[in-house]
């Protein structure tokens, strides 16, 4: 079970905060008194989504965030630091996916998909690391996807920053579990999200994992669980991808 105190006192960091399962995170760890850092590039949903937390019982820090953009990460990480003194989790939920057939698929898609998803979750990791590293604790989970170890016909660009954000997380649970900063990658199937917005043709959204439901699995992993490290977590609707 989650211990709820846990979280009294404690910063989380969000990236891809305004939407989806970012701000379904954010919204509950609201609940538990967490103080959370929340970024992402849509200001006005950043705004609603710290009133959210700070009505719930949190304390938020809203800034707009380009994962993409270093300095954006840096000032993302120093304002963290700066409000609420330390860091203890980072959620790297900021992501995007266009779907084609890879010989239709735009260079300009598979650049952004590769640049949001796993670049941006490498600058992230890597700085919000670094404070970590100081304290000596801290959790990072990256949200990759089931498409980044299973072949999705469609989804050639998406699978591919997938699994580099599975792999960048596994290079990252090596060298950092020794300074006590714990690397998580959660790996899930179809989620009912805004996600398949821009999709014409969408799969059955409610066979889908809700929102709320991947959340508390996410938040229960920044529970700190003593004497062990989850290194990766895969989480599947009930009757199977999609």
């Amino acid at each position: 079970m989650i211990h709820f105190d846990s979280f009294e006192g404690r910063t989380i960091a969000i990236t891809g905060a305004s939407r989806g399962i970012g701000r379904e995170t954010a919204k509950w760890l609201g609940t538990l008194g967490a103080n959370v850092a929340l970024g992402a590039r849509t200001e006005d949903e950043l705004d609603e989504i710290a009133t959210l937390v700070e009505q719930s019982g949190g304390h938020a820090l809203p800034m707009y965030l380009d994962v993409t953009d270093e300095q954006s990460v840096l000032q993302f990480r120093d304002a963290c630091v700066e409000q609420f003194g330390r860091v203890d989790g980072l959620v790297n939920s900021a992501g995007v996916g266009t779907f084609a057939p890879v010989l239709e698929l735009s260079t300009d898609a598979f650049e952004q998909m590769l640049s949001v998803n796993v670049k941006g979750t490498f600058l992230c990791a890597k700085y919000f690391a670094q404070q970590m590293v100081q304290q000596r604790s801290g959790h990072i989970v990256n949200i990759s996807s089931i498409a980044g170890t299973v072949a999705l016909p469609g989804g050639g660009g998406y699978s591919a920053s997938k699994f580099g954000v599975i792999g960048l997380s596994r290079v990252l649970q090596v060298e950092l579990r020794r300074s006590g900063v714990q690397v998580t990658s959660v790996l899930p199937g179809a989620v009912n999200s805004s996600f398949w917005d821009s999709l014409q043709d969408k799969p059955d959204m409610a066979s889908m994992i809700p929102l709320s439901t991947l959340a508390r699995h996410i938040i229960y992993l920044l529970s700190e669980q003593e004497g062990a490290f989850v290194d990766e977590v895969t989480i599947m609707p009930p009757f199977g991808i999609l």
